[in-house]
């Protein structure tokens, strides 16, 4: 059975922040790259997308650059800043934390004995 997960608020931006770590892209290639690194379990809508872009851009986490897509058309290509590097990096560590937390919490097989 195949299932899409919806966005937790919050996890687009470490997730936008994450695609462009390997270096620049436009709006559809963080969407795919998503999409792919998620197995298809992660879709990110153009409605979803752009203003996260634009916030991102607005926060200075990312700069944009009108360039040529793969099959010559105008695109604005993405690029992390150094404070979005910076901002990825504790974003990932919270995000570790969390799940791991998260983990722990659904393979319990007990209750804790209290305290």
């Amino acid at each position: 059975m195949e299932t899409q997960l919806e966005l937790i608020r919050g996890t687009l931006d470490v997730l936008i922040l994450k695609s462009l770590a390997w270096g620049p892209l436009h709006g559809y290639g963080i969407s795919n790259l998503i999409r792919q690194q998620t197995d298809e379990a992660l879709l990110v809508e153009e409605g979803t997308l752009y203003p996260a872009l634009w916030r991102l851009e607005r926060k200075n986490l990312l700069e944009a650059e009108w360039g040529l897509s793969e099959n010559n058309r105008k695109a604005k290509y993405y690029t992390l800043t150094p404070e979005g590097r910076r901002h990825l990096r504790a974003e990932s560590k919270l995000w570790e934390a969390y799940a791991a937390a998260v983990g722990k919490m659904l393979s319990a097989t007990h209750r804790p004995e209290e305290s």
